[in-house]
């Protein structure tokens, strides 16, 4: 995976039609929805991490629609947000040590106040290719990143953004939107049971050996395949 580059600003000259294309799923400001929750629980588990967000970057806000570990976070200032900086990027941003390396894009004042160390981040690219957020994990100490990890949790961002195509697609059909979060959730249940086998079976390693790391890809392979089947019911 390439080095990550800081950009030069927060804000991408594409940010209009990546506004154009967030604004169209109609998921800002909406009920919460467990299936979010239930995929940032998922991350946590994998990663052996306290807390883990999926943000949509807004114009002026970042506002998260999953959240495990930062109960009663809502929104933030977008150059308060290191998702903000995880949205430019088509792979996984990682800052293992955020009291060594900071983001030059953001604030770094909001993360040291909430004692947070490390931060992963991937986006959620769309089928227009525009990324309207991301989905990252956090954690108290810092942490090194290893290549599959990142890899790892873009493939979990993929997901997320198949759910979000899903959500749009079934808009008018509350009935089978309702079951296929339902089928979903069926799915990562199953997963996180898994994941916290893993994680205590290699006390908190979970990455570090091969066998384990193609359970895990078989696992997403098969959510995965269930939201491109459900996507072109």
């Amino acid at each position: 995976m390439r080095r990550y580059v800081q950009p030069p600003s927060l804000i991408p000259d594409n940010d209009l039609a990546r506004l154009r294309t967030l604004y169209q799923y109609q998921i800002l400001n909406t009920t919460a929805e467990k299936i979010f929750d239930d995929y940032v629980a998922l991350a946590a588990q994998l990663f052996n991490l306290p807390i883990s967000l999926i943000s949509l970057v807004d114009a002026e806000q970042v506002v998260f629609r999953g959240n495990v570990g930062l109960p009663g976070l809502e929104t933030v200032p977008r150059g308060d947000s290191l998702c903000s900086a995880a949205v430019l990027e088509d792979m996984t941003i990682a800052f293992p040590n955020l009291s060594q390396e900071r983001c030059n894009l953001v604030n770094p004042a909001v993360a040291e106040s909430a004692g947070l160390r490390c931060y992963a981040g991937a986006p959620l690219r769309m089928a227009d290719g525009m990324n309207i957020g991301t989905m990252c994990v956090i954690g108290r100490e810092p942490r090194e990143f290893t290549d599959s990890e990142k890899e790892l949790l873009l493939r979990l961002a993929r997901l997320v953004g198949l759910t979000i195509e899903l959500r749009a697609r079934l808009q008018d059909q509350p009935e089978q939107w309702e079951q296929a979060q339902r089928e979903l959730q069926g799915y990562l249940h199953e997963s996180s049971t898994l994941a916290r086998y893993l994680v205590a079976r290699t006390q908190g390693a979970a990455f570090f050996t091969e066998d384990v790391q193609q359970t895990v890809s078989r696992r997403l392979n098969t959510i995965e395949k269930a939201l491109q089947r459900l996507l072109a019911a």
